[in-house]
């Protein structure tokens, strides 16, 4: 699943290539999907110029000019393509099709990427936010036994981190993900908040400087931790896995449980 720092350059690109370009045509091939009606979604969008596109939490928001948005979520496996003038790309979920004949395919084989007309505004922070600093940090925390990495992955709480950054993020904190997030020293989470925003940031960088063209997919070849290529931490230490709630947990005796 493409995580934040996925998107955020995901978004970067597709500003490049799309902002300024008007809409021809919206294909749906099944509008099970979809919140709204096609012809609703197709009448909101189509001769419309695309404004800009924006990561929100964990999905792609193109703004349109008369104020539509159109979200884009790309769940586990679905992955975004460009085409000229036809669309061939299989398993489309939905396709933009611009006044350059230069067109944006979703697709998904497992049919859950999803568009959404005007998503529903989350009052969740996001990862990156200025609001997410440590004094709102210890707050969400002190309010729950639940574990530490439990916490970092709802998006109620926190929007944008993923499995795979939430580990990352915790083994540079030095914190065990089973850790209770009310157990946590404050001088920890002071330093974890600002653990956070420097592995996403860093990791987008790192996506840029090796991909920087890249429109879809998940680049994870440099992760320290969560990396199934990799048996030890920097540090030495064995990187172990544990499956928790269907996700895997990558982590290290480095990290203090706190409980």
């Amino acid at each position: 699943m493409p995580e934040l720092p996925d998107l955020q350059v995901f978004s970067r690109n597709l500003n490049k290539l799309l902002k300024g370009r008007t809409v021809k045509a919206v294909t749906v091939p099944t509008s099970k999907k979809l919140n709204v009606p096609l012809k609703t979604l197709q009448q909101s969008l189509e001769g419309q110029e695309l404004k800009k596109v924006e990561r929100v939490g964990k999905e792609l928001h193109f703004a349109f000019a008369n104020g539509e948005v159109l979200g884009l979520h790309l769940m586990l496996r679905g992955q975004l393509h460009l085409f000229e003038k036809r669309n061939d790309h299989k398993n489309t979920i939905i396709s933009l099709l611009f006044d350059n004949d230069t067109g944006l395919a979703m697709t998904d084989g497992f049919k859950a990427a999803t568009p959404t007309l005007n998503p529903e505004e989350r009052d969740a922070t996001d990862a990156l936010s200025k609001d997410m600093d440590a004094a709102f940090l210890e707050e969400q925390l002190a309010s729950t036994k639940s574990a530490v990495k439990n916490v970092l992955l709802d998006q109620q709480v926190i929007r944008g981190i993923g499995n795979a950054y939430a580990d990352e993020i915790l083994w540079e904190a030095g914190i065990s993900p089973f850790s209770a997030a009310n157990k946590i020293p404050k001088a920890k989470v002071k330093a974890l908040a600002k653990t956070i925003k420097v592995v996403l940031q860093r990791a987008e960088k790192q996506i840029l400087k090796e991909h920087p063209d890249i429109i879809s997919g998940e680049i994870r070849d440099f992760m320290v931790i969560h990396n199934p290529k990799k048996t030890h931490s920097p540090g030495g230490a064995e990187i172990k896995h544990k499956a928790v709630g269907g996700r895997k947990t990558y982590y290290t005796d480095e990290q203090e449980l706190y409980e």
